[in-house]
């Protein structure tokens, strides 16, 4: 059955408006927050020829034609990262970019557009505790701007969130245990963690690994706890985990990432950035043949960005933020989709 497109909801219910009234002042709330510390920001492509290595993320491909005899392959970046950290390199300083960013194979929810407005910003000379506390105050200045009179509380789907600084911190292997039980060890052992599954009752095949049934506990017994009385910072990923972030220099079996959540919602996804030129390439090669064993779009590595970290970069930490999730929030609705003036449910049958 078609849908009633946005536009016609709204005309049949202009009070709708409020919503959309509600993403204009979030998105300018968040370039005055950033100009105001004298960020700049920047465009980068959306159509590039090599995409982030995120092994379980998928692209959209297309064809890129100059005339009869060049053609290549040519992708939608699911995040601006690559790009804007090779403007780091060349010298940009502090960043920041509001754009759009795409990622096929997710399926439609009430957290999920395959199209998306993603937020990245990068401090240089930072770690990922700076950018813990760029957060909590970027929220803040939102909240002053959307809801001037509401102090610091932000109100969503009927209960009330406190955002003052500072907010709660549990790192990974705190909240395993508290939330489900596993002690550090076992965190960190593929054996010991597939017997807590088995004990707990989880299905387990032959061809699970740790990484299976971290992410099955994680979704189920630990990120259901996140930010459900305030926001909530989870820190200190194990390495496996770790991305494009550097390791704890006073552990190496965990990366300086961190992820923020409220009202039940992940917000934003943050690293102090990881420099080693060498250990990020043997990252990347590493993801792109584990995509390959996934059955995922092939592609090359971007060059030019292991080239730019190669050239140095200064101490950095950088984040990506959903923005249609904070709209979400400001305007007090349940999906993205209410958030979007051209959802793809809608576009799409």
């Amino acid at each position: 059955m078609q849908k009633t497109p946005t536009w016609q909801k709204i005309r049949e219910h202009p009070e709708l408006l409020h919503i959309f009234d509600t993403r204009e002042k979030v998105i300018d709330s968040i370039r005055t927050f950033f100009k105001s510390q004298s960020f700049r920001e920047v465009e980068t492509p959306l159509l590039v020829k090599s995409p982030g290595t995120e092994p379980y993320l998928e692209v959209f491909e297309t064809r890129l034609r100059c005339g009869d005899s060049i053609q290549s392959s040519a992708f939608l970046t699911t995040s601006p990262e690559l790009q804007m950290k090779q403007l780091l390199a060349a010298g940009f300083g502090n960043i920041f970019q509001i754009t759009k960013s795409f990622r096929n194979d997710e399926g439609l929810s009430d957290m999920h557009n395959p199209e998306f407005t993603i937020l990245e910003w990068y401090r240089t000379n930072a770690d990922y505790t700076h950018v813990m506390h760029d957060c909590e105050q970027l929220l803040l200045s939102i909240l002053d701007q959307v809801h001037p009179s509401s102090g610091q509380k932000l109100l969503y789907q009927g209960l009330a969130y406190d955002l003052a600084p500072p907010w709660d911190r549990i790192s990974v292997a705190e909240a395993f245990s508290r939330y489900a039980g596993i002690n550090e060890d076992a965190l960190h052992e593929e054996e010991k963690i597939l017997a807590a599954a088995r004990k707990k009752g989880y299905s387990i095949s032959d061809s699970d690994t740790w990484e299976t049934m971290y992410n099955q506990i994680f979704l189920n017994e630990i990120e259901p706890h996140l930010g459900v009385h305030g926001p909530t910072i989870l820190f200190d990923y194990p390495i496996s985990q770790a991305a494009l972030a550097k390791k704890k220099s006073s552990d190496p079996r965990y990366a300086e990432r961190f992820e923020f959540y409220i009202g039940g919602l992940e917000l934003g996804n943050a690293f102090s950035e990881l420099l080693d030129w060498e250990e990020q390439k043997s990252r990347m090669v590493a993801d792109l043949q584990l995509r390959q064993e996934l059955g995922k779009t092939p592609y090359s590595l971007d060059k030019n960005f292991i080239a730019a970290l190669k050239s140095g970069l200064h101490p950095t930490g950088g984040i990506a933020v959903g923005v249609d999730r904070l709209v979400m929030l400001f305007a007090d609705v349940a999906g993205v989709n209410e958030t979007l003036t051209f959802p793809v449910s809608e576009l799409f049958e």
